[in-house]
C-alpha cells in the first residue's frame, strides 16, 4: 500500500472516530437537555399555578372557582405561536390538584378526579417537603408516550395542604430534538467530507513530493539525465540533500571510471611512440627516420584529441541541464558547423538539404553543443565515406513536434555486431583503407548531447549501402 494512501486511511479513521464520538455524545446529550429544560419550565409553571390556587384550594372551591374556569379555559385557547418554524395552536398542559391525603380535588383534563395519587412520586415527594417530579409512559414500551409531571406544594401559612401538578408529554418537544439531532448528524457528514477532501489533498501532495523524489532516485539508479523535481518545506531540504549525495557519488566514480578508462586507451599510442622513439634512437635512413617522426607526430595528435574530447564529454556527461538555454536557429547551426569541412579540400563533399517546413525552425539549448554534436557526426561520416562520394546532412519535420537532423554516408556501413554498441564510451571500428581508429569519444558525445536537449540519437545501416545518422530533438513549445 503506498504511504499516501496509508496517511489518509489513517487521518480520516481518526477524524471519523473522533466525529462519531462527538456526534454520539451531541445526540445522546440533546434529549436529556431538552428535557431538562422542559423540566424547569414545568417547575417554574406549577409554583406559579400553586400560589394562584392557593386561595380557591383553602377556600373548597378548587374544582368550581375562578381558578379552575381559568384553566379549563387554556384548553379553548389558540396560542397561534411560530416556534421556530413548528407551529403551536393550543397549550398541551394537563392541571391537578390533590389534598394533603394525595386525592385528586381537580384535573383539568376531567378524567382523575377523585383518584388516589398518593403513591406518585410528584405527590407523595411533595408533601414530604421534598421536590416532586416524574416521566410516566402510558404505553410501557413506547417512550414517545411518557409525559412529564412536575409538582408545587400549596400551602397555609408553612403546612402543606395540597399538591398542584402540572403535566406535559415529551412528544411536544419531539420536533425539536428531532431537528437538533437531524442538524447534528448533517453537519457532522459535512465534517467528514471536508475532512475526506482535506485528506484527499494532503495524500495527494505528500504522494506528489515522494513521487517525485522517488522517480529522481530511480533515474538517477538507471544512470539517466535527472531533473531535481520541485518541492516544498521538508521534501525541498531532502531532494537537496539527495542531489548533494549523488554529485559526490557520480563525481567519485566518474574520476575512477575515466582515469581507469583513459590509461587503458592512452597505451596503444604510448607504446607506439615509444617504439618509434627507440628505434629514432639507431641509425636509419632518412625516409624511415621520417616515417617514424611522422608516427610519433600522429600518435601525439590522437592523444590530443582524444583528451580534448574526452573532457568535452565529462563537461556534457556532468551536467543534469542546461542552465541558460538559448533560442538557436537550426538552420543556421547546421550551416555553422558544416562550414570547416566544406572549406577542408582534403574531405568528401558535404551538402546540406533544409525541408521547406523547417527553414525557420528553432530549438532551445546550448548553440555550442549542438554544433559540436552535428560537427562529429559530420566528422565520423566523413572519415568512413569513400573518396568520390559525398555525406548528406537533411533537415526535415518529424511526428510529434519534432525535427530530426540525418547525416547520410555511402560508406561500407555498420556491421551488424557492433550496431547496439556505437554510442558506447571509447567504442570504435577500424577505418576503411587501413586508418586508424577513433578515441571512440565523438559518438558518445552525440548521444549525451541529444539526451541533454530532449532528444535522442541512433545510427542504422542505409538501403543500398552507407549508414545514416539521426538526431531527433524537440521543438520548442508555444508557451515556452
Amino acid at each position: 500500500m503506498r504511504i499516501g494512501l496509508r496517511i489518509l486511511l489513517g487521518y480520516f479513521l481518526i477524524v471519523a472516530l473522533a466525529a462519531f464520538l462527538l456526534m454520539r455524545v451531541f445526540t445522546q446529550e440533546i434529549k436529556p437537555g431538552v428535557r431538562q429544560a422542559m423540566e424547569d419550565t414545568l417547575a417554574d409553571t406549577a409554583n406559579v399555578l400553586a400560589e394562584l390556587a392557593t386561595d380557591d384550594f383553602l377556600a373548597g372551591r378548587i374544582d368550581d372557582g375562578r381558578f379552575a374556569a381559568r384553566v379549563r379555559a387554556l384548553g379553548a385557547r389558540d396560542i397561534g405561536a411560530n416556534i421556530w418554524g413548528f407551529r403551536k395552536s393550543q397549550a398541551e398542559y394537563r392541571v391537578y390538584v390533590t389534598d394533603a391525603a394525595g386525592t385528586v380535588v381537580f384535573d383539568s383534563a376531567g378524567r382523575d378526579l377523585g383518584r388516589d395519587y398518593s403513591r406518585w412520586n410528584d405527590v407523595l415527594l411533595t408533601l414530604r417537603g421534598q421536590y416532586g417530579a416524574r416521566s410516566t409512559r402510558s404505553d410501557p414500551d413506547d417512550d414517545s408516550t411518557s409525559v412529564m409531571h412536575v409538582a408545587a406544594p400549596i400551602r397555609d401559612g408553612r403546612r402543606i395542604v395540597g399538591v398542584l401538578t402540572v403535566a406535559k408529554p415529551n412528544s411536544a418537544i419531539a420536533p425539536f430534538i428531532a431537528r437538533s439531532e437531524r442538524t447534528i448528524l448533517r453537519w457532522g457528514f459535512v465534517l467528514l467530507g471536508t475532512a475526506l477532501a482535506v485528506g484527499l489533498l494532503a495524500a495527494w501532495w505528500l504522494s506528489r513530493q515522494l513521487g517525485g523524489l522517488r522517480r529522481y532516485a530511480d533515474a538517477v539508479t538507471a544512470g539517466e539525465l535527472a531533473r531535481l523535481p520541485d518541492a516544498a518545506g521538508e521534501f525541498a531540504d531532502l531532494g537537496r540533500a539527495l542531489e548533494t549525495m549523488r554529485e559526490r557519488l557520480e563525481g567519485k566514480q566518474y574520476v575512477e571510471r575515466y582515469v581507469h578508462a583513459l590509461t587503458h586507451e592512452l597505451k596503444a599510442p604510448l607504446s607506439a611512440i615509444r617504439g618509434a622513439a627507440e628505434l629514432l634512437e639507431t641509425p636509419l635512413p632518412d625516409a624511415d627516420r621520417r616515417r617514424f617522426a611522422a608516427t610519433v607526430v600522429a600518435q601525439g595528435e590522437r592523444m590530443t584529441q582524444m583528451i580534448d574530447k574526452l573532457l568535452a564529454l565529462a563537461a556534457v556527461e556532468h551536467r543534469q541541464r542546461i542552465e541558460q538555454p538559448d533560442v538557436v536557429p537550426v538552420a543556421a547551426m547546421l550551416e555553422a558547423a558544416l562550414a570547416p569541412f566544406r572549406d577542408d579540400p582534403r574531405r568528401v563533399p558535404v551538402h546540406l538539404v533544409i525541408d521547406a517546413d523547417c527553414r525557420d525552425t528553432v530549438v532551445v539549448g546550448d548553440a555550442f553543443l549542438l554544433r559540436q554534436m552535428v560537427a562529429n557526426l559530420v566528422d565520423n561520416a566523413c572519415d568512413f565515406a569513400p573518396a568520390d562520394s559525398a555525406v548528406t546532412v537533411t533537415l526535415a519535420p518529424r511526428a510529434g513536434d519534432r525535427i530530426a537532423i540525418t547525416v547520410d554516408d555511402q560508406g561500407p556501413g555498420v556491421p551488424a555486431y557492433a550496431l547496439d554498441r556505437v554510442f558506447e564510451r571509447f567504442y570504435s571500428l577500424p577505418r576503411p583503407h587501413g586508418g586508424s581508429r577513433s578515441s571512440g569519444i565523438g559518438l558518445a558525445f552525440v548521444a549525451e548531447v541529444a539526451a541533454l536537449h530532449g532528444g535522442r540519437a541512433a545510427l542504422a545501416n542505409r538501403d543500398g549501402g552507407g549508414a545514416v545518422a539521426t538526431i531527433e530533438l524537440p521543438r520548442p513549445s508555444a508557451t515556452s
